[in-house]
């Protein structure tokens, strides 16, 4: 008889990445696009954001985590990652909402890139004025 996993998933977004956040009981290993957590990001103070819903609620080695994540650059991919765990944590135990929400862990980002307009070199910035 198989042995049934009790897993949460959830999903962060942030500009153009998306991060699925898979959410089970272990003993702290991360595993993001099927490599090891420091080595997909390398930085440390990008380590220490993503784990920051973990460590608030004194979880950081009570589960393994699995993330897929695609799209937009390394900072978006980021934050998108957080707000997978933060609402993977959430979704486990509902008394972290309160907590998590003071923290700006639940608020997505609605920021995106402004498209392109005609007659313009980009969003907002026009083409060099020439009087003569």
């Amino acid at each position: 008889m198989a042995k049934t996993l009790q897993e949460v998933t959830a999903t962060g977004r942030r500009k153009t990445a998306v991060s699925a956040v898979r959410l089970r009981p272990g003993n702290g290993k991360i595993n993001v696009n099927g490599r090891e957590f420091e080595t997909y990001f390398t930085l440390e103070i990008q380590r220490n954001s993503i784990l920051s819903p973990l460590v608030m609620c004194k979880a950081d080695t009570k589960y393994d985590i699995i993330v897929r994540v695609n799209g937009g650059g390394i900072e978006g991919q980021v934050i998108a990652t957080r707000l997978g765990i933060a609402r993977a944590l959430v979704q486990e135990e509902e008394s972290r909402r309160h907590d998590f929400k003071v923290e700006g862990f639940l608020t997505r980002d609605p920021r995106k890139k402004e498209r392109k307009k005609y007659g313009r070199a980009k969003a907002r910035k026009s083409f060099q004025f020439s009087k003569r």
